[in-house]
């Protein structure tokens, strides 16, 4: 990724979107509330920069100025509402960002459909616009590859990991160091990999779902 100076008083847009995370800079108006939601894979922080606005967080309500920061967490159904008599501006980051990254709940707290790209869409609008996007036919083949690669990243990490602590023991036992490290190690270079295809996944996913399901 580019390297690039975002600016709260220009930048009310997503700033970041990718796999790991999606940041932004949002402005509401007083009086304005966004619609009740959880996110099944995502927790997400908010850092309110001008105004004040109003959290509520399963159920629990704080009102945050400048400077103040809260957080949900997965599952976490929140609400935002901007109070006083001032725009609000905040920076938000939700982490994971794989789709759906909304959950949305009806009336009676049951839990609706998943719907696809929504945060996303005027980037995707903005991309199409400059390139055609690919056949969904090859998304869907891409998603696939993504798929077999993680899950067998995902078998070789396991047998790693079980030789590893296998290894990680005896040296433990014999008060060897250099050999636990040694072990520690190779374990980690097995659950980067694992990890890594993880996010490639994630982004073969997060390319064919918004095309593909509802929004």
């Amino acid at each position: 990724m580019a390297f690039r100076v975002f600016d709260s008083r220009t930048d009310i847009q997503n700033l970041i979107i990718q796999p790991d995370i999606r940041a932004r800079f949002l402005q509401m108006e007083p009086g304005e509330e966004n619609v009740p939601h959880s996110h099944d894979l995502g927790a997400e922080i908010f850092l309110i920069l001008d105004g004040q606005a109003e959290f509520v967080i399963e159920g629990h309500s704080e009102v945050l100025g400048p400077g103040q920061l809260c957080f949900a967490d997965r599952d976490e159904i929140h609400v935002v509402r901007c109070v006083g008599d001032s725009t609000m501006t905040m920076y938000l980051s939700v982490t994971p960002h794989i789709d759906p990254t909304h959950t949305w709940w009806d009336e009676n707290g049951a839990k609706l459909p998943p719907r696809y790209g929504g945060s996303t869409t005027s980037e995707r609008a903005a991309m199409d616009a400059e390139t055609p996007p690919p056949p969904i036919t090859d998304l869907a083949t891409a998603h696939a590859a993504a798929a077999d690669a993680a899950a067998q990243a995902a078998l070789s990490a396991a047998e790693t990991q079980r030789a590893g602590i296998s290894d990680l023991e005896q040296a433990l036992a014999k008060g060897d160091q250099a050999a636990a490290e040694a072990a520690v190690d190779d374990m980690w270079a097995a659950l980067y990999g694992s990890f890594s295809a993880n996010r490639d996944l994630a982004a073969a996913w997060n390319a064919l779902a918004p095309r593909v399901g509802r929004r």
